[in-house]
């Protein structure tokens, strides 16, 4: 984006329109518009480089160990239920 800090400056005059045009809040707008355009900006590039977050890699990863600890409970309940029978 050629003019980052005016995107900055449009969207964080969206914001404080969209809450109402309140008054002493200036910074709280600027920073909320500047997370969002950067995010923005970065999702972008992520996906144009294929690059992949650590989160998502983190998240893809931890599916399979919760499976794991599953099957394991599910084979020892078994064993408990048939020594109580017993």
């Amino acid at each position: 984006m050629p003019n980052l800090e005016q995107a900055i400056r449009e969207r964080a005059y969206h914001l404080w329109v969209a809450d109402g045009c309140r008054d002493g809040a200036a910074d709280a707008y600027w920073l909320s518009a500047q997370r969002e355009l950067l995010n923005a900006s970065m999702s972008v590039a992520d996906i144009g480089t294929g690059a992949a977050p650590e989160a998502v890699t983190a998240k893809k990863k931890a599916p399979a160990k919760a499976k794991a600890k599953v099957e394991s409970t599910k084979s020892a309940a078994p064993a408990k239920a048939k020594r109580r029978a017993a």
